[in-house]
């Protein structure tokens, strides 16, 4: 009622299985405003399958810190090639844990992140201010630490099926960060020197397969 132009378009999904994210990609992709163009901005949802731009937000564990990060593929770092960063509470754990009290249901923390979420992409899609690539928030001292940081070029992967042992050890570099901003892991090392490698081929993926499943 108070503005027209808004249109809503709902889906009731079961988030859990993949039933359906055939639907929920081809909504993405062909369900803008212009019929048959993409969506502007996803929120809170990795998209770089399709290549789409979204911000994601966060609040901690404890709920008294907080962040807001816009992932632009293949322009800004996004999980794949850049961990999560992750705002410094600096305050004792034991002081937040309290029998019968559950720290991370503090309302205010999110609060001031989704408004923070929102202010962004008002900025991001009506074109005004600047716009936060990523945003923390420590409510313990009202810190907002904010930065920007760029795609890895060689696109590292993470590593899914590590042993505990193999975690410890691989150790990889920490960006430089702003003061209070830490990452969340540090993503394993690759080697890259040993291994063998084949030839270039131009068959497609389909055709290598089927030459595989007759062997």
């Amino acid at each position: 009622t108070i503005n027209p132009d808004v249109a809503f378009e709902t889906h009731n999904y079961n988030i859990t299985t993949m039933d359906n994210f055939t639907h929920f990609m081809e909504r993405l992709s062909h369900g803008g405003l212009e019929e048959g163009k993409p969506v502007d901005l996803v929120l809170s949802c990795a998209c770089n399958e399709s290549g789409q731009i979204w911000m994601e937000s966060g609040v901690s564990e404890n709920a008294v810190s907080g962040h807001i990060q816009l992932i632009i593929p293949g322009e800004t770092a996004c999980f794949a090639c850049a961990p999560p960063l992750v705002v410094a509470a600096n305050i004792d754990e034991k002081t937040l844990k309290r029998d019968g009290v559950c720290a991370a249901s503090l309302p205010t923390t999110m609060g001031v992140v989704a408004g923070l979420l929102v202010q962004n992409v008002l900025k991001y899609l009506l074109g005004f201010g600047t716009v936060s690539y990523y945003l923390g928030y420590n409510a313990m001292q009202d810190f907002f630490p904010s930065m920007a940081m760029k795609a890895n070029p060689q696109c590292i992967e993470l590593v899914s099926e590590v042993t505990e042992a193999e975690l410890q050890e691989a150790s990889g570099p920490v960006p430089d960060l702003p003061e209070g901003i830490t990452v969340a892991y540090t993503i394993p090392v690759k080697d890259g020197a040993s291994g063998e490698t084949v030839e270039d081929s131009e068959q497609s993926l389909d055709e290598l397969m089927a030459q595989m499943r007759k062997m």
